[in-house]
């Protein structure tokens, strides 16, 4: 079984040095040779597909779910006898289909199906258990845990407040201060955790606030812009950059010098931007606030002992420190949760719900990605420097950031240009979708409950554009 399974996982998906195809042919045409020498190449790409139009109607399931439990509800108060279901079976299969984190790892199923159909059930195992990497799914999983508990969120908080002092804490300099510092730490204690506690934060200092839908969509694209060029300043925090660091011998100083102070222009002047576009509306969300007793903080005012917020810091750090190495940072967390449970009188309640939805979000697509190397690389292969560029930007908006680049350190010949190219589209491009960037997922998990027929993939990407442009040309022409 284990010689069987070793052959299974070293053939699929096929090799994308074994196509073979004929020099100086079009791209349609190294498409279609590659889609007739394995047509389960378009199988897994149509399923894909479907995946993301999924995405685009997850609200109307939701939509339906709420009117199939509201009757459900008026069937019930008819029953004199008080008799049936409590729950409607029927409405949480359609919530479930409305959720997005759950979207892709549903279309799993019909690729697993689809894959023991035309593969066989061993190459189906081979594939999940042994060639689809997991490690940043369970990472994220992790350290959202970690970076949502009280002591480290009320840590965050009073940093930015000492920022946020600085304009007398009002709305707008709260929202300034967690949109501008928040994804910049992110190249240093990940872009998962710094999604983590910037969207933690709006929700307590904007979003509770009852913004337009219009400001509310502008602030969630900014925010995801924000963090997926944020960073950059490292080599080691974002997954995108990490993919290629290693191959392409890209350190501290290479990040810093050609894509962090870059990527720390255009989320100043991204935000700036759209600070000046709503100044209008922080005025009402002021006067909103002041009405308060509260401050929108949503905390209840408990102090939490400096040796267990420096001991929950200790724990986020190991995290990070050994976010490729799985058995030891779920070791870490196991630790982390007997502590929590020790200290319980100092913590929240520690709701794993939405970190494990997020987790299989991005296991979901994980799996599907890695089987659309087939048409990514040709495509990437075949442009020159500026339409790299915009293909690499609008390709991040329909899979991970990390897939595009991870592909690009397999195609032979790319010069130091075409390199930078593909990692600045694909950075610049990670705030487009929920699927963009791997900590995206975590931040709508967070804030969709402020928007109430959920996040709408077209408001969001609405609300991203402006800050997108703003980062092409930072990268472009600085």
């Amino acid at each position: 079984m284990t010689t069987l399974l070793a052959a299974v996982v070293a053939d699929f998906p096929r090799a994308l040095s074994s196509y073979g195809e004929a020099a100086g042919g079009s791209v349609l045409d190294v498409l279609a040779a590659r889609v007739q020498a394995e047509p389960f190449n378009l199988v897994a790409t149509a399923i894909f597909l479907l995946a993301i139009l999924h995405t685009f109607v997850a609200g109307k399931f939701r939509h339906w779910a709420h009117a199939v439990e509201a009757e459900h509800r008026r069937a019930l108060q008819g029953r004199a006898d008080g008799s049936g279901d409590e729950v409607s079976f029927k409405g949480q299969i359609l919530h479930f289909l409305g959720e997005i984190e759950a979207i892709f790892g549903i279309w799993v199923l019909v690729l697993a199906v689809a894959v023991t159909l035309f593969k066989g059930w061993p190459t189906l195992v081979g594939y999940i258990g042994h060639t689809v990497n997991f490690t940043e799914p369970m990472f994220v999983v992790v350290i959202m845990a970690i970076a949502s508990t009280r002591p480290v969120l009320r840590f965050a908080e009073q940093c930015l407040r000492a920022v946020a002092s600085l304009g007398c804490g009002s709305v707008a300099a709260w929202w300034l201060s967690i949109l501008i510092l928040a994804p910049i730490l992110g190249s240093f204690i990940t872009e998962p955790a710094a999604m983590t506690i910037a969207a933690l934060l709006l929700a307590r200092q904007f979003y509770a606030l009852k913004p337009s839908a219009r400001f509310a969509y502008a602030t969630l694209g900014l925010l995801f812009v924000n963090i997926s060029v944020g960073g950059t300043l490292t080599h080691f925090a974002a997954p995108p950059v990490l993919m290629v660091a290693g191959p392409w011998k890209w350190d501290l100083l290479y990040m810093l010098l050609h894509f962090g102070w870059k990527a720390v222009v255009g989320i100043t002047v991204a935000t700036l931007g759209s600070y000046f576009v709503f100044r209008k509306e922080f005025v009402a969300l002021q006067e909103a606030r002041d009405g308060r007793s509260d401050e929108a903080d949503g905390g209840d005012g408990r102090p939490v002992p400096a040796w267990v917020t420096v001991v929950q810091l200790g724990f986020l750090a190991i995290t990070v420190y050994f976010a490729h190495y799985p058995a030891l940072f779920i070791g870490g967390f196991l630790f982390f949760l007997a502590f929590t449970q020790a200290t319980a009188h100092h913590q929240g309640p520690l709701d794993l719900k939405p970190p494990l939805l997020v987790g299989f979000f991005l296991a979901g697509l994980v799996v599907h990605g890695g089987l659309q190397g087939w048409w990514i690389e040709p495509v990437l292969q075949s442009l020159g420097e500026f339409p790299l560029f915009l293909t690499s930007t609008v390709l991040t908006a329909f899979n991970d950031n990390a897939a595009i680049t991870y592909l690009a350190t397999l195609v032979p010949g790319f010069t130091d240009g075409l390199k930078y190219m593909v990692v600045a589209g694909a950075v610049t491009g990670g705030g487009l979708t929920v699927i963009a960037n791997a900590p995206n997922p975590a931040g709508q998990s967070i804030l969709q409950r402020f928007f109430p027929d959920g996040v709408s993939p077209l408001g969001l990407l609405a609300g991203a554009l402006g800050p997108t442009v703003v980062m092409a040309a930072c990268f472009l022409w600085l």
